[in-house]
């Protein structure tokens, strides 16, 4: 079995920690300044934290939006859990992507997090 590269971390990579979780940037970034929130314990799934667990997975996401705020000064963000092969799950300990959005970085970001189906990303708001 593979070792999980998030309970083997180096305590270098933390940029953000709490009792509960930790941030680090991606190893393979969507965008300049992709943190990933993590915590402690090893689970694979959102839905298997602990209430605390996601209240403090909550307050590091906030803490980090302040640090690239600070040091990266992004236009937008698109924060995003994976759960399961299916939706793109490729590490098996629960981790959640804080990823800074720039004005230009692609032609139409109209559908955000929508984009994850193609497909499904252009829709049309109805008006009425």
């Amino acid at each position: 079995m593979k070792e999980c590269p998030f309970c083997n971390h180096k305590e270098e990579e933390s940029v953000l920690k709490n009792e509960l979780c930790f941030a680090r940037f991606d190893k393979y970034p969507v965008s300049k300044g992709h943190l990933l929130v993590i915590p402690w314990r090893h689970f694979d799934n959102y839905f298997d934290a602990t209430r605390e667990e996601k209240i403090a997975l909550i307050d590091l996401i906030d803490e980090a939006r302040n640090l690239l705020d600070k040091e990266f000064n992004p236009d937008g963000y698109n924060i995003g859990v994976n759960i399961g092969i299916p939706a793109g799950q490729s590490v098996m300990h629960l981790h959640i992507h804080i990823i800074p959005r720039y004005i230009g970085d692609t032609e139409n970001p109209r559908g955000g997090v929508r984009g994850v189906l193609p497909r499904k990303r252009n829709y049309r708001i109805n008006s009425e």
